[in-house]
């Protein structure tokens, strides 16, 4: 079940764009290098079977070959990327891969599937609980009877499918640590809805009120949709091909049964690109609408404008050629000067010729 949408997740200004941390030139791979920014580590374990369920908050990761002897299947979950000691001595407890857990501890890498001797890595991303950011990273190093799974920080993604498994869903309790893994990844996927829903409900209110014309729409709204937009395709565009490796058969960590759901994921992802890729086409079509309709603005206004500018062009004539100042004696000189209806001659030429313009104008539609 997808989270929550934070109605405070407008797009009113650019959220944190997430870049990835390179190696500096000549480190050794798999080293460990800890973010300064990133969350305390907590360790979560969760041992379970058909049988019931216990579940460790704050577990001591030197128990867990107990509790992987008490429990057919255990989850392990780690929240917070913070603490180097934790992470250090999770990677040689739990044996896994010094690429893998550098690739984990190196937030934003794209979605991906890594296969390795004795347990299947794999990353994915979730909508960020966090205002200011658009996704977080969580990672899965899955064996045969042991889950472990990395989040940035804490986030209510995954609220649900705790619920179900401690409330004794026959489906995740009696299914793999594979079937699991495969609700977490959907809850992941699941998360995208909510965040691109709101975007689609600011860009039918955009399309509204540019269709009615009662405000102009701004822009510069616009250009973030279209900026987070972007942003979603680059992040879940590579969840394709994750999932899709995840159902291949020769996958030996993920069981047959599993892999018919995961073909409900890859749905997932196939409608969320189809959900981006139609809110970019109608974020475009806005800004060129707007466009087009400030332009047909300009061109009205220029219109009226020039008309007026037309209308005052004969006045501007027949109050210049009577406002010469010849020598008023000279019989060349303008009768009209010493003409006792002179003045009213002179405005009524200016209003037939301002008058017979303003038909003509009118006929031609131009006012």
């Amino acid at each position: 079940m997808a989270k929550p949408h934070n109605k405070n997740n407008h797009p009113s200004r650019k959220r944190r764009r997430q870049r990835r941390r390179h190696q500096s030139a000549g480190r050794v791979p798999g080293s460990l290098r800890v973010s300064r920014d990133a969350v305390a580590t907590t360790v979560r374990a969760i041992g379970y079977d058909s049988t019931g369920i216990e579940d460790h908050p704050n577990f001591d990761i030197s128990q867990l070959p107990k509790l992987l002897g008490k429990w057919q299947k255990v989850w392990v979950d780690v929240t917070g990327l913070g603490t180097e000691a934790t992470l250090r001595e999770l990677g040689q407890q739990l044996l896994l891969h010094p690429l893998a857990l550098e690739d984990t501890i190196n937030v934003h890498q794209r979605a991906k599937v890594d296969l390795y001797s004795d347990h299947l890595f794999f990353v994915a991303h979730m909508a960020a609980s966090q205002p200011d950011r658009l996704t977080e990273q969580c990672s899965f190093f899955l064996k045969h009877s042991l889950l472990v799974t990395f989040q940035e920080q804490s986030n209510s993604t995954w609220e649900q499918v705790r619920l179900r498994l401690r409330n004794g869903h026959t489906g995740l309790q009696q299914g793999g640590v594979d079937f699991l893994a495969h609700a977490l990844l959907d809850a992941c996927l699941d998360s995208f809805f909510p965040e691109l829903d709101h975007l689609g409900d600011q860009l039918d209110s955009f399309d509204e009120q540019a269709t009615e014309g009662r405000t102009p729409v701004d822009f510069h709204q616009i250009h973030l949709i279209r900026h987070e937009l972007l942003q979603f395709r680059r992040i879940i565009r590579p969840h394709r091909d994750m999932v899709n490796e995840l159902v291949r058969d020769d996958c030996m960590f993920v069981t047959a049964e599993t892999r018919v759901f995961l073909r409900d994921c890859f749905d997932h992802v196939i409608q969320l690109l189809d959900i981006v890729e139609s809110y970019r086409e109608l974020a475009a079509d806005l800004r060129d609408f707007q466009m087009s309709l400030t332009s047909n603005r300009l061109n009205n206004i220029m219109r009226v404008l020039t008309v007026l500018s037309t209308l005052f062009l004969p006045m501007t004539f027949v109050t210049g050629l009577y406002g010469m100042n010849f020598d008023t004696t000279s019989a060349w000189n303008m009768p009209e000067l010493h003409w006792r209806f002179g003045y009213l001659f002179s405005f009524g030429l200016m209003a037939i010729f301002t008058l017979g313009m303003m038909l003509y104008f009118r006929k031609r539609g131009m006012l």
